[in-house]
């Protein structure tokens, strides 16, 4: 695998040419902007310039990051398709004790990428792992929407498909956190109604769009609301969907569940009743259906 010479350990910020320092030998998971260049951080660029290898995802995205700030490096793609291959050379690379900067296409690497395969391959091979904190969809989408984030949980995608979707959304449902997740704006329609259908309809949330671009979009209410909102029309643009935590009463206590279960088990088949459960007390349906065939077996 080819390295850049140290002439080109070099980045440009209005014009000024800066000198990357050197660096330890290791993996060095760079964040990078996501949306607005002007988001990368002082140390990222010195990683960047100063790596020998630069890994990332689309060689073609990472080169308008390159060209901004004027790096000369030649990207090494690697991502989900051929991670495998490209991760057995990368280690290689480490293991001669080259310095490996692995970027995504925007914002912070082993979050809904690959990365998380390589750096754990690294940690076993006892190589030393660096994260360079940056840009991070999620944390922005959180800081701008208004949402209580003294805890919150990150939940990557929704499956596409309705059931499957809101199976999710009900093991979700009882988590004392505001839930963040990523949605393509194809779908968005679809999930805020089976989110207000499953979480209910009046528990906050916030459709924050295009984040750090010049179209960047905060639409706040709760989830009936943005249903009805969104529901003919048309959106372009990467989304963060944030879903607020459930009321402190939609929190029962474990007599009130078991009552509940024993109830709705009288009433109709145990797959069915463990669903009904975890509509109303929004807690996971899978646990109440164990919890339900524990009472039944005792």
């Amino acid at each position: 695998m080819k390295t850049m010479d140290n002439d080109s350990n070099r980045f440009e910020i209005a014009g000024h040419a800066i000198e990357a320092r050197p660096l330890a030998p290791g993996l060095y998971l760079v964040a990078t902007p996501i949306g607005n260049l002007g988001d990368i951080t002082i140390r990222a660029l010195e990683t960047i310039a100063g790596c020998d290898i630069l890994a990332c995802e689309d060689t073609r995205v990472t080169r308008k990051l390159l060209d901004r700030f004027a790096i000369r490096k030649r990207p090494y793609a690697y991502h989900e398709h051929n991670a495998e291959k490209a991760g057995e050379k990368l280690l290689e690379a480490l293991g001669d004790g080259k310095t490996v900067a692995l970027v995504s296409d925007a914002g912070t690497p082993m979050v809904s990428d690959p990365g998380y395969r390589l750096a754990q391959h690294a940690i076993a091979a006892d190589i030393n792992v660096v994260p360079i904190p940056g840009a991070s969809a999620p944390l922005a989408a959180l800081v701008g929407a208004g949402l209580p984030s003294d805890a919150f949980l990150f939940a990557g995608f929704l499956p596409s498909k309705d059931k499957a979707r809101r199976d999710r959304l009900s093991e979700l449902g009882g988590v004392p956190a505001t839930l963040a997740f990523f949605e393509s704006p194809h779908r968005i329609a679809a999930t805020l109604d089976a989110a207000a259908d499953v979480l209910g309809g009046e528990r906050p949330a916030a459709v924050c769009r295009e984040l750090t671009k010049t179209h960047e979009t905060f639409k706040r209410g709760t989830l009936l609301a943005l249903a009805d909102f969104y529901r003919d029309e048309t959106v372009k643009g990467e989304i963060v969907l944030l879903i607020g935590p459930p009321p402190a009463d939609r929190v029962p206590e474990a007599a009130d569940v078991t009552a509940l279960l024993k109830r709705l088990a009288g009433e109709m088949p145990a797959a069915k009743a463990a669903a009904q459960a975890a509509k109303e007390t929004g807690l996971p349906r899978k646990d109440l259906y164990q919890q339900l065939l524990a009472l039944k077996n005792g």
